[in-house]
């Protein structure tokens, strides 16, 4: 037990997948603390939400850990072993522009860190929808797709219109004012008439990473 934190270090069992932290609203000696309790278990480890200072804190503090910091997708992960490829099929992350590509990462980053093959298409939307039509083959032949979009949202009721697979839409806080910081976004994808479209929360990533994970295992990897 730890002064600042309850760590749940039996979720790979339960669910999987080790526990994820959210570095964001921690302190760095918080991260510092949880990090160093968590990497004594020799899991992979993900953090999430995680800035420049506190990513080199980190990686300062355990040098002998085989960290990498992504700044774009603002993640931290140590892989303490291999991953092998669990997935039955790809998971294709796409954005409507390149201003959602950090949100995008942290879905890319995730999914394959839960073992999957991921593919990634970038800046489709649907202000020029003959970008995201001329990748159709790649769309149709993905298991999973994670479709990230700020604006308005529109882009992953289209591609829910080409596929039959499950999609996984994520607003992005990217927009003018009327977005409402991805609110409008929000509520464009939970209103879409595309039926099959699962909505995460305004730039959750993470959260799109591992629902397409736990979408796309085999049915031997549950066993």
């Amino acid at each position: 037990m730890l002064e600042s934190a309850s760590l749940d270090t039996h979720r790979h069992l339960r669910r999987g997948f080790p526990e994820v932290v959210f570095a964001e609203g921690k302190s760095t000696s918080q991260v510092l603390e949880i990090t160093g309790k968590l990497l004594e278990s020799k899991q992979n480890l993900l953090l999430t939400r995680v800035q420049p200072e506190v990513a080199d804190a980190v990686l300062e503090s355990f040098p002998h850990q085989s960290g990498s910091y992504q700044p774009i997708a603002r993640t931290l992960v140590f892989r303490s072993r291999p991953v092998p490829t669990i997935g039955r099929g790809t998971i294709l992350v796409v954005t409507a522009g390149t201003a959602d590509i950090g949100v995008a990462e942290e879905a890319r980053l995730t999914a394959e860190l839960m073992g999957n093959e991921v593919d990634r298409i970038v800046d489709v939307g649907v202000a020029g929808l003959h970008r995201l039509l001329q990748h159709r083959e790649r769309l149709l032949s993905a298991e999973v797709l994670i479709v990230v979009a700020g604006m308005e949202g529109a882009l992953p009721s289209v591609v829910c219109g080409l596929v039959d697979k499950p999609v996984i839409a994520v607003p992005t806080s990217i927009g003018y004012g009327a977005s409402f910081q991805g609110l409008t976004a929000l509520l464009g994808m939970l209103n879409s008439c595309a039926a099959g479209i699962t909505v995460v929360n305004i730039d959750n990533g993470f959260g799109a990473g591992y629902a397409a994970a736990l979408m796309n295992r085999s049915c031997e990897s549950t066993t």
